[in-house]
């Protein structure tokens, strides 16, 4: 996987960069967040080492944009860490990127 493709991807889709304040991720990841209804969000973490096994991706429920990062969400309904080619690839197909393919 290419770590820069799936980086252009996220901001070509509207995603916002968060930093991680929180116990809830490792210290130093980035948070990729997008609202998909309202108050839940998609986000991407993206561990320091930036390898293909550090990313995940969840779709959560926090109180608003601005607790992400800070408090642990409210609800976590859908949890992924990809690991391989074929976790990025069921992502892609059930997340329907519109913009570009990750791999």
């Amino acid at each position: 996987m290419n770590y820069q493709k799936v980086l252009r991807t996220l901001k070509s889709d509207r995603f916002i960069r968060i930093k991680n304040q929180s116990n809830l991720f490792e210290v130093g990841s980035v948070i990729y967040a997008k609202e998909i209804t309202e108050n839940i969000f998609l986000l991407f973490v993206i561990e320091k080492d930036v390898k293909i096994q550090n990313i995940k991706v969840l779709i959560s429920h926090f109180d608003c944009l601005e607790s992400i990062g800070e408090k642990e969400p409210l609800q976590t309904m859908f949890y992924l860490s990809i690991k391989d080619e074929e976790d990025l690839k069921y992502v892609e197909k059930y997340m329907k990127f519109p913009h570009a393919t990750l791999t």
